[in-house]
């Protein structure tokens, strides 16, 4: 579904970003682990269109896609998520899942005017499509809540249920477990299990939380400096030496290993 070829980026003149090359193959939760700084959130960025490469190519579902905007990557089907969730936080639960899907007939003034009856039919659509949405999230309580008063959690779930309402192929889920309690986050893991195994949705997930990536992802990609170190099960790569130092540093890799 993605694939990044020899991708780099500089700012400043620091390269962010090094000759980097990966790919995500369709209906796998594919995970993105490495130390701070290792560029993830760079290419997360490159891959969503917020960044364009300074060298590289990027493709979904076959087509280059390089440097193109987000809100076209969007109508293909490729959603990113933020560590911070984005909500509209004066509108309700129920109102940020219904002002995602694009092209709706009443944003533009003359099918507004001139098909009033139109425009009330696809409202009532969403509005179903966004509350089956919120039961299977378990949100329904909170419909008619403002989501600024969601927990870090609850936000989280509603950018995924944002990201069902979009008719996401792909999403890239940018730290998921960052703020969540345990109690939301076994909640969170299973609505992407489920969406993966039911809906064939294919996710690339950065994530800090080991238990999360060991739950969820398989393969599991590992940066450091910009570019890929290793890839593999979760348990080959806790084994590659390069992977220990990467995020030990040389002594704690001599340290870790066995001998």
């Amino acid at each position: 579904m993605i694939r990044v070829s020899n991708v780099s980026i500089a700012f400043g003149g620091i390269r962010a970003v090094r000759d980097c090359s990966l790919s995500v193959e369709p209906g796998t939760i594919t995970g993105l682990i490495g130390p701070n700084g290792a560029g993830k959130t760079t290419l997360f960025n490159i891959v969503a269109g917020f960044l364009r490469p300074g060298l590289g190519r990027v493709e979904f579902a076959g087509e280059d896609v390089t440097g193109m905007p987000p809100h076209h990557l969007f109508r293909r089907g490729l959603v990113r998520t933020f560590q911070i969730p984005h909500e509209f936080a004066t509108l309700t639960v129920l109102e940020n899942l219904m002002v995602v899907p694009s092209r709706q007939s009443g944003e533009r003034l003359l099918p507004a005017w001139l098909r009033p009856r139109r425009v009330a039919a696809e409202e009532r659509s969403l509005r179903r499509r966004a509350d089956e949405t919120l039961e299977f999230l378990k949100l329904a309580h909170l419909r008619d809540a403002p989501a600024g008063i969601l927990s870090g959690g609850q936000k989280k779930l509603l950018e995924i249920g944002r990201a069902m309402m979009a008719d996401a192929r792909v999403v890239l889920l940018d730290e998921p477990a960052a703020g969540v309690n345990r109690t939301l986050m076994g909640e969170l893991a299973e609505r992407i299990r489920l969406l993966n195994r039911e809906r064939k949705v294919t996710f690339f997930v950065i994530e800090h939380d080991m238990n999360l990536i060991a739950a969820l992802c398989q393969p599991v990609i590992v940066m450091a400096q910009g570019q890929v170190l290793s890839q593999g099960t979760l348990e080959e790569i806790r084994r590659d030496p390069r992977v220990v130092e990467a995020y030990f540093g040389a002594a704690g890799a001599s340290a870790c290993m066995p001998s």
